[in-house]
């Protein structure tokens, strides 16, 4: 607050930005933090990128109907750490907090703590870690005094909590104590980080986020779409097209999407659609499958196996399989049949595979690429690519504040290139 107001006070781009003259007298800082905590408790940092947003819709600065969604990581600001390291932290912390309250050190304590750097195998020192940190808690737990000392109480809870976790030992957890929501994530089976993924909508033509969510690095790409689809609609914006890459390729997705009449535009997941639609195609109409050789099924079962989803069964006619000169190659074993096991929704993907091949939704594909260009402009330019605190409240604030500052950033440069055409227009 206080640096907010000596910037007012000096620069003239703040002074017009708050609309004030120079020779105006400023409030003091402290009545800032009033403003913010009593005036503005109920408004939230997304509230205010929704009213950006809506007034620039207003204001004829939005006119387009796409909105692409995606996800970028960042990393932490400090690096992750093998369980054997926190346990050793954890205990030191134990012994520390332990002396300043009680005044000493349990004499039946033992405060050697194990060498695991030693250790050749990782996962015998991750369990002499372990077993030494519980009987640490258990013999301070066991004194007279541990009732009268809640700081040693706090760091007995947070180790309990942070071993009895089992993805922790696993390696998917806590991996830094300064940081505890932080977590290990993965651009690509072999390129992991660690830290934070920030999911954002926004819409391709003008480049302005409407809305963003922050989660730990394990975060799955898409898990909170409805959340930013419908912060979306909230501002107001007329949502026509949706631009997502395969990782948007998802049925709940897809409904949402359907429901509203929204076109979408996302490449198929191999992951979802697993069928080879080279070979096989679909009619919808008659609900038949035909292969390359113009055969096509007759009947239709669904089978159910346990803890498995729910397939159907297509069978094609016995009679043309016989006769067919593909049969050695189409058919194995001792079936003289030809049978398509696909999943229930196997048809209606048929037809967004089918769609993402033409021309036009290539062409519309494209738009999606400017999500990249603001990644890369919120990581190089403000910073996003580290995060600045930690946890995630931290993380989560700083993210927010990003997308206001290129938000406005992009405002100024829409509306500064449209009186520098309109000049133009009058001018010539």
């Amino acid at each position: 607050d206080v640096r907010v107001i000596e910037e007012v006070s000096l620069n003239l781009a703040y002074m017009w930005f708050v609309g004030i003259n120079p020779d105006e007298e400023l409030p003091d800082a402290s009545l800032l933090a009033k403003f913010r905590t009593q005036r503005l408790k109920d408004t939230s940092m997304d509230d205010i990128i929704q009213e950006v947003v809506h007034q620039c819709i207003e204001k004829g600065i939005i006119k387009s109907h796409g909105l692409s969604i995606d996800a970028t990581h960042t990393a932490a600001n400090t690096t992750k750490k093998v369980p054997e390291r926190i346990m050793k932290h954890l205990a030191k912390k134990i012994f520390k907090t332990l002396d300043r309250e009680n005044g000493k050190i349990l004499s039946e304590m033992d405060t050697n703590i194990p060498d695991y750097k030693a250790m050749e195998n990782h996962e015998e020192a991750k369990t002499v870690m372990k077993t030494y940190l519980e009987e640490v808690i258990a013999k301070v737990q066991e004194s007279n005094e541990f009732s009268d000392m809640p700081c040693t109480q706090d760091a007995i809870t947070e180790a309990t909590n942070i071993i009895s976790d089992e993805k922790f030992i696993l390696q998917k957890g806590i991996r830094s104590l300064i940081d505890q929501d932080a977590r290990v994530g993965y651009k690509s089976k072999t390129d992991s980080f660690f830290g934070y993924k920030v999911e954002f909508a926004m819409i391709p033509e003008e480049r302005i986020i409407t809305a963003i969510e922050v989660s730990d690095g394990a975060y799955v790409d898409g898990s909170k779409f409805e959340d930013l689809y419908k912060r979306t609609k909230t501002s107001g914006f007329d949502i026509k097209e949706f631009y997502g890459d395969k990782g948007y390729f998802r049925k709940p997705i897809l409904d949402i999407l359907k429901e509203d009449q929204v076109e979408t535009i996302i490449p198929v997941s191999a992951s979802v659609y697993k069928l080879d639609d080279s070979k096989f195609s679909y009619n919808k109409d008659s609900d038949q499958w035909f292969c390359e050789r113009g055969n096509y099924t007759i009947s239709k079962k669904c089978r159910r196996q346990k803890n498995k989803a729910a397939m159907l069964t297509y069978t094609f006619d016995k009679k043309v399989c016989i006769n067919c000169p593909n049969i050695n190659q189409c058919i194995n074993g001792k079936s003289k049949v030809k049978q398509l096991s696909v999943g229930i929704n196997a048809g209606e993907y048929y037809e967004y595979s089918q769609r993402s091949k033409t021309a036009e939704f290539q062409e519309k594909y494209k738009k999606r690429a400017s999500h990249e260009w603001k990644n890369g402009e919120m990581k190089r330019f403000h910073g996003l690519d580290r995060a600045r605190g930690y946890g995630l409240r931290s993380m989560t604030i700083q993210a927010k504040l990003t997308v206001l500052a290129v938000n406005l950033k992009r405002i100024a440069s829409l509306v500064s290139s449209y009186f520098a055409c309109l000049s133009k227009v009058f001018s010539g």
